[in-house]
């Protein structure tokens, strides 16, 4: 029996799930974590460096959730600030320089809604983001591992090759918010999940998302290797199409898959 929308979203959530940390240390090997975006602060929400994939130099970037309240409070519940933004720009440019693809691991309601944040232009960081993501000129590809919520994810997402998880989630807002909007009704959020379209399925049919990462019947959590080990093999072989495009044809591909979401029409 298949899993309901909100269901999908209890389970992308889920404080167990493996954390973008988690996933690189299998998949990838000699990480070196960089710090810093060289303006105001080091943000624990979002983590990333240089690694090595199948020998391969490449630029790791994502949102860091923690298992524990101690280590959520140190990385904001996975909700970055500016500096966190900022960060993941100062690693992309690093990469575009050293010819590094980048890949990016995406698990977040949402950039961090504080006075600071919002301070410390919160709103520019993630523009600045997907202005530069748009002309970047080495591959991106973006993988939605757990919760993706808001523009705090799509800051991660502009990418030319996205990807998610079984139990990954993609919305402009949650389930609970979009049913507070529309029916003044929080507990309306399954409701509004299912409208939402926002699980795997529903993303690969839209083309909003490129593929679907299995995971264990047995859980992420229980085997992380049995998709670890996919995803690996699903990278080098990508990278491969990708880095063999010359950079106009990588641009312009890209471009065209962002312009194809306005023709989108409910089937």
């Amino acid at each position: 029996m298949s899993n309901t929308a909100m269901e999908i979203v209890k389970k992308s959530r889920m404080v167990s799930r493996p954390t973008t940390l988690e996933f690189i240390e299998q998949i990838f090997t000699d990480f070196i974590e960089l710090h810093g975006d060289r303006y105001f602060a080091d943000d624990k929400a979002m983590i990333g460096g240089i690694a090595l994939l199948d020998n391969q130099p490449v630029t790791v970037i994502g949102v860091q959730k923690g298992h524990t309240i101690e280590e959520n409070v140190k990385r904001s519940f996975g909700s970055p600030n500016p500096e966190g933004y900022r960060k993941q720009l100062r690693l992309m440019k690093q990469a575009e320089k050293f010819h590094r693809p980048v890949i990016l691991f995406v698990n977040t309601s949402g950039a961090y809604c504080g006075i600071g944040a919002e301070e410390r232009g919160q709103g520019e960081a993630i523009a600045r983001n997907l202005i530069e993501m748009s002309g970047l000129t080495v591959p991106i590809i973006s993988i939605f591992i757990g919760e993706g919520g808001s523009g705090g994810a799509l800051a991660l997402a502009l990418a030319d090759r996205v990807w998610m998880l079984d139990n990954g989630m993609y919305a402009v807002l949650s389930p609970e918010g979009f049913a507070s909007i529309l029916w003044r009704s929080p507990e309306r959020s399954g409701d509004a999940a299912e409208l939402m379209k926002l699980t795997a399925p529903d993303l690969l049919k839209n083309g909003v998302i490129e593929k679907i990462i299995p995971e264990s019947a047995q859980g992420l959590e229980q085997d992380l290797e049995y998709t670890t080990s996919i995803l690996k093999q699903a990278l080098i072989e990508e990278l491969k199409i990708l880095k063999s495009l010359t950079i106009e044809e990588l641009l312009n591909q890209r471009y065209q898959r962002f312009r194809k979401y306005g023709e989108f029409t409910e089937s």
